[in-house]
């Protein structure tokens, strides 16, 4: 494989352990609201769609007033009532600091809002490693390939040149959209075999194996 000089991050379930808060959150807004929650595993299928798409996904039967509701309500659990630890996944950091070392860019491409991304890059002091971001906000939703070909245009990198790392199917999909080789990391919110489908260029179980990947990949000539 050649040397990438893009290298595009999902946040939630690929870089930051938070898929069980987000699904909890949830849950709880339904029960406030009087709805059947999701199950665990349903509220982990939308991880990765922006939030009002994953709403729609898991409450299709409801009104467009009663979507709006219950992403207010989610919000509110996830910020002021949900106490489940967000940490970096180990070796988070190592990985994206050896990466910037290694003259790669870096970018992140993620379901969250702009106001939620801004948040956990500032909680998680991160902002600096990344030349560039696309949020829900900027972008239409995963798996459409906007948040991929914005970063492509706005760091002037050819679509060969990038991958992007994620740990759900509209991360696979939206790279494959794209023409961007990916990589699936098995330890978030979709199993290996969904990932699978989207043909990445390899699944890894920790982001010590990923950098051992990429690190070794950007020293090859």
């Amino acid at each position: 494989m050649s040397n990438y000089k893009l290298v595009i991050f999902d946040w939630d379930g690929t870089l930051m352990d938070s898929v069980g808060k987000i699904v909890l959150s949830m849950q709880a807004a339904a029960k406030v609201l009087n709805l059947t929650p999701a199950t665990f595993e349903q509220g982990k299928s939308i991880i990765g769609l922006s939030l009002s798409k994953g709403i729609e996904q898991l409450f299709p039967q409801s009104s467009t007033e009663l979507q709006d509701k219950i992403e207010k309500e989610y919000k509110y659990q996830y910020l002021e009532v949900n106490n489940t630890p967000t940490p970096l996944f180990d070796n988070a950091l190592k990985l994206l600091t050896s990466l910037k070392e290694s003259n790669v860019l870096l970018a992140v491409a993620t379901g969250k809002a702009r106001p939620g991304l801004e948040r956990v890059l500032n909680m998680t002091e991160t902002e600096h490693l990344f030349d560039a971001t696309r949020s829900a906000s900027d972008c239409r939703s995963k798996p459409d390939p906007e948040m991929i070909t914005s970063l492509l245009t706005e760091l002037n990198i050819d679509a060969c040149d990038a991958v992007m790392i994620g740990d759900t199917s509209f991360d696979m999909e939206m790279a494959k959209h794209a023409n961007v080789d990916r990589i699936g990391v098995s330890f978030g919110a979709h199993a290996i075999d969904v990932l699978n489908q989207f043909e990445p260029k390899a699944i890894v179980h920790s982001l010590d194996e990923l950098e051992k990947l990429l690190i070794h990949k950007n020293s090859t000539i």
